[in-house]
Order: C-alpha cells, then structure tokens, then sequence
C-alpha cells in the first residue's frame, strides 16, 4: 500500500479515489480509452498506435527484403517467389487493417482481436531460423527479421491490455451518471 492510501480515513473514501484490493478494478476503472466524449469515432492510446506503425513499417520492411533478396535467405522452399512474400505480407497485413477498421466502426473487442493476431503473426518470422541458424542469415536478413519481432513483441502486450480492458469494461454496467 503506497502512502496515500495510508493517510485515508478509511474504505469509503480508498473506494471513493479509486483504491481496490480487486486486481481487475485497475483495468476496469481506467478512463474510457476508446470513444470520444462527442463523437461516435473511437480513440486510441498513441501509444497504440505508434507501436502499431512500428509493427506495420518493420513487417514491410522484413517482407520487402526477404522479396527482393529471396536467394540470401538460407533453405527457404524453391517454389517461394517475389510475389508470394508480398501476396504474405499483404494478406498479413490485412488482418490489422480489418482490426483497426472494425474498430473505428465500434466493433472494438473484435478489431482488438485481430489487432492481436496480426500482432502475433509477427512472430512467424521467427521460422526462418528453423531453417537455417542464425549464423547463416546475412546481417541485414537478420536485421529485419528481429526488428519486426521486436515490433510485434511490442504491439501484442499492449494490444491484450486494451483487449482485456475492454472486455472488463464491457462486463460492468455502466454506472456513470
């Protein structure tokens, strides 16, 4: 217990600022995240959103290079072409425009899902060293490959805080005057 909460007179008021011994109570009680006070958008945490775009650019970027310089990553299928890492990208990147869509149109819980899937397909990139070590790999391959998981590591927690925060608040009538 922090020192605030040592100098409150008692449970009414730890209950009347926000002090729970519930752990779901943190997550429930943060202020609304996701609609502005006068309009029917949705907002989001920049936070979000810049790890987002963090995740988006350095996803193009591993697909962009493993497309373009497909001969120097190590055992990867003869039949795998230029077209085809990016048909998997886009495809992959599809997911989080439809998340991020649904979420604009109200659908949060749904567009945060698949936010956290796109999110967790960033791991994929990860097989790549199935096929071949990490030695193997030239820097860059390497560069690009850990970059975009780094992202997605990033992107997935924060996406699965919102998830679960929505999902709590969704839960809790709804008792603001």
């Amino acid at each position: 217990m922090d020192r605030m909460a040592l100098h409150l007179k008692n449970e009414q008021d730890r209950a009347r600022l926000g002090y729970s011994r519930d752990p779901t109570a943190l997550l429930a009680s943060r202020p609304q995240l996701l609609m502005h006070p006068n309009s029917h958008r949705t907002a989001l945490p920049k936070l979000f959103l810049a790890l987002a775009a963090a995740y988006f650019f350095t996803s193009l970027g591993h697909f962009s290079h493993n497309a373009e310089f497909i001969c120097e990553y190590p055992n990867l299928p003869a039949w795998l072409t230029r077209t085809q890492v990016y048909a998997a990208w886009a495809a992959i990147t599809s997911v989080g425009v439809l998340g991020f869509f649904l979420i604009r149109k109200q659908y949060v819980t749904v567009g945060l899902l698949l936010v956290a899937i796109y999110a967790a397909l960033g791991f994929d990139g990860l097989g790549h060293y199935a096929l071949a070590p990490l030695e193997l790999h030239t820097l860059a391959s390497n560069v690009t490959i850990l970059s975009e998981v780094a992202a997605a590591a990033f992107l997935l927690p924060v996406t699965l805080y919102l998830l679960a925060a929505q999902l709590l608040r969704a839960r809790r009538p709804d008792t603001r005057a």
